[in-house]
């Protein structure tokens, strides 16, 4: 038997009203089963005549189409996202630009003013951290519209989450209780640990937020494989071995009409000035460039529980890496190719501190100007990606043309993916830097190329 939900009640005596004036009905109702179970139905209805003409009944056919309704929930909300991806990847894209020279400039005004007072140099660490915060945020942006090519190994989750227990009990509320359940055997998964991090350092916070008046943030994790039937139910799930991260809140809750849009790019439900919206669509667009998923069940006044599901792999966790001091360059000359100016002034300094020298170009026509007067000096050539005048292709081609052994570094605010950057190698060029980019990351990018 189905009963009619308390909100389709109206719904429902209008298409009856309907089918009792015109004969006939079509529409979608929302139902409860009679193990309390709500369902969508597509629903028609028909008035029969006896041979007189009189209504002699209503012919109903119902069809359960509440996995159909689901799955185009999901496409349409993957379709909004990719429009929406689009704005946000061309701010992105310039904030970088305006993010890489002061970037460089942080890190090397330390390096050239060593003996600096101590306020100046907290100056410039405030400076460093907030400039950073900056490009964390534009990288969410991109991680959301594009995935991010972060620097995956094999990890175990409980290690990272240990460490997101440290930071609870020093940095939530007491009135916050934490639990922790975690399966004795998870399996290992390949990601990169600081984006596994942020995103459950993200759902934690959420979390604590819900709850102002104190609760209860459970963590736990378990092993769990997916079959084909779950798959196809569940727009974005593949079959497969995963590992499940529940985080989950005893606090307020989210409400049916609200749960479709949580994940959308600055769309927040906290008070002006205590969200910029892109936590969860950034945690989303992490997990997704990782082969996951992200589910979420809620209840208005109960709480929140998000599922994390990233794929699992059995190899074993990748030892750490020791850091290594920055490589100087052997005097090699380095053009470098950017329609911003403080892009090319910042890049030349933070070059010649670490021993190379430095020719800039502001666009492809002046570049292979200046490639062809110094070919036989030139060593590497940066080149941003996005600048007029002339495109990146026939730029790189023509220089090319000069001197097929060129070396060339592309350089771009947006975010690259594997079938781009293989495009761009097609073309000629050697590898990728992302802006805005470190003095580490440059430096240890050129002396790998310089090196081929």
């Amino acid at each position: 038997e189905l009963l009619p939900t308390d909100a389709a009640t109206d719904e429902f005596d209008s298409a009856m009203e309907l089918v009792l004036s015109t004969g006939i009905w079509q529409g979608e109702l929302t139902k409860i089963t009679s193990d309390a179970k709500q369902i969508i139905v597509s629903s028609r209805k028909s008035l029969l005549r006896d041979a007189a003409g009189n209504p002699k009944s209503i012919l109903i056919a119902e069809t359960d189409i509440t996995e159909k309704k689901q799955l185009e929930s999901q496409f349409f909300r993957a379709q909004r996202l990719e429009s929406l991806g689009t704005l946000a990847s061309g701010i992105a894209h310039d904030l970088n630009n305006i993010l890489t020279p002061i970037l460089g400039i942080v890190e090397i005004l330390p390096l050239q003013f060593p003996d600096i007072d101590d306020r100046t140099q907290n100056l410039l660490t405030i400076l460093n951290d907030s400039t950073r915060r900056g490009a964390d945020l534009v990288k969410q942006i991109l991680s959301f519209t594009r995935g991010v090519e972060g620097k995956p190994t094999c990890i175990q989750v409980h290690h990272l989450i240990k460490e997101i227990q440290r930071i609870i009990k020093q940095a939530f509320p007491k009135n916050i209780e934490a639990a922790f359940d975690y399966s004795k055997h998870l399996w290992t998964i390949e990601a990169d640990s600081t984006l596994i991090h942020q995103v459950l350092m993200n759902l934690c916070v959420n979390a604590r937020d819900a709850m102002p008046d104190g609760g209860t943030l459970t963590i736990s994790t378990e092993n769990l494989t997916l079959d084909d039937n779950y798959a196809r139910i569940h727009f974005d799930a593949r079959p497969g071995d995963y590992i499940v991260i529940s985080i989950a809140d005893t606090g307020m809750g989210i409400a049916p009409e609200l749960v479709d849009r949580i994940f959308d790019p600055f769309f927040t439900t906290k008070e002006i000035g205590k969200g910029t919206g892109l936590g969860l669509s950034t945690s989303m667009g992490i997990i997704k460039s990782h082969g996951g998923f992200i589910s979420v069940y809620s209840e208005v006044g109960k709480g929140t529980c998000f599922k994390v599901y990233l794929p699992a792999t059995d190899t074993h966790e990748t030892e750490p890496q020791p850091l290594l001091d920055l490589p100087f360059g052997h005097n090699e000359l380095i053009l470098i190719v950017d329609d911003e100016i403080s892009v090319r002034s910042i890049t030349g300094t933070t070059l010649e501190t670490y021993n190379y020298r430095a020719i800039t170009a502001g666009d492809g026509i002046e570049a292979i100007a200046l490639y062809a007067e110094q070919k036989k000096s030139v060593a590497v050539i940066l080149l941003d990606l996005m600048m007029p005048s002339l495109d990146t292709v026939t730029t790189v081609r023509t220089l090319h043309k000069l001197n097929p052994q060129v070396k060339i570094i592309a350089m771009s605010g947006l975010s690259t993916n594997e079938q781009m950057t293989q495009n761009l190698k097609d073309c000629g060029v050697r590898t990728f830097l992302a802006k805005p980019f470190t003095a580490e990351e440059l430096l240890n990018t050129l002396a790998q190329v310089c090196a081929e």
